[in-house]
């Protein structure tokens, strides 16, 4: 297997700090991320290089073995293993009397004889493969609706549903999307966290959004009608007299969609804010003078 600086495939110096490290990630996915180069190999061969990385890098047990065993570091507990047994070995033979000579060298040598060129008859062990993690990030609005999404994991194209109305920090398993096993052994995993990001007016809360909405004195006091912004277009909405501040209704489905329930949605409550005119002409105040002493 082929040796990757993943230090270097992020930029940063082999001491950097976890927030370094994802830092450097973020910049890095976005920069690269196949929405933004459609159609780029290179660029699609550079973000699974950086997913991988960070996968790596991000997480202290995987950076260790990777920092003491190199590209060999997938396969670690299993060489410390075998060096275990190859000591007990070793100390079973001195005490009865006998020693082979199992020979010297790297990591990458045993890992060659280990995997790769066995004693004839040897059984060779089929190991899992590691692991991947990655990313995808979404506006709420784009959520509304079911998302397909096509990116390359190992050389391979993967093309998944992202069904509406996911959330923030969900996480999608796809089984067999990792790192190929060794010697015949299966394929790790594929996890995927997904991000939505809330650049609009509403709050989210679970399935339903809330929205504030300014009114006006004249509407407040004798009624009238006000058309809001939803998710997806506008409803106009009746307000009834004498409505007062902070007035709270509730306009059924026009929330999110629930996760994997289709047809079926939150709800969208509206809170009004009474607003004071400002300005008024002595006539005017003249009105409101004459209306509160009446």
């Amino acid at each position: 297997m082929e040796y990757i600086d993943y230090y270097k495939v992020l930029g940063i110096q082999k001491e950097a700090t976890t927030e370094e490290i994802k830092k450097a990630y973020r910049k890095l996915a976005r920069k690269y991320h196949p929405d933004l180069n459609p159609d780029n190999k290179e660029a699609q061969k550079k973000f699974q290089e950086i997913n991988e990385a960070n996968e790596v890098l991000s997480d202290p047990e995987s950076r260790k073995k990777y920092d003491q065993y190199g590209k060999d570091w997938k396969h670690a507990e299993q060489f410390e293993q075998n060096q275990s047994n190859r000591q007990q070995q070793s100390r079973g033979q001195q005490e009865y009397g006998w020693e082979g000579d199992f020979g010297s060298g790297d990591h990458s040598d045993f890992f060659e004889s280990f995997f790769g060129r066995q004693r004839s008859g040897g059984r060779q062990t089929a190991f899992r493969g590691q692991d991947i993690s990655g990313e995808l990030s979404f506006e709420l609005k784009d959520v509304y609706h079911t998302q397909k999404q096509t990116f390359t994991v190992n050389g391979k194209n993967i093309r998944i549903t992202i069904p509406a109305g996911i959330e923030d920090g969900q996480k999608i398993k796809l089984a067999g999307y990792g790192h190929p096993g060794a010697n015949g052994g299966p394929s790790g995993d594929l996890y995927i966290t997904i991000y939505v990001h809330n650049n609009t007016p509403f709050k989210l809360s679970g399935n339903d959004l809330h929205l504030n909405a300014d009114i006006d004195l004249y509407t407040a006091v004798l009624g009238g009608e006000k058309t809001i912004d939803t998710i997806e277009g506008k409803v106009k909405l009746k307000i009834s007299p004498e409505t007062q501040n902070g007035t709270k209704i509730r306009v059924k489905g026009k929330g999110m969609p629930v996760y994997k329930s289709e047809g079926q949605f939150g709800d969208l409550y509206v809170t009004y804010t009474v607003t004071l005119p400002t300005g008024l002409s002595e006539e005017q105040k003249a009105l409101f003078k004459q209306l509160s002493q009446s």
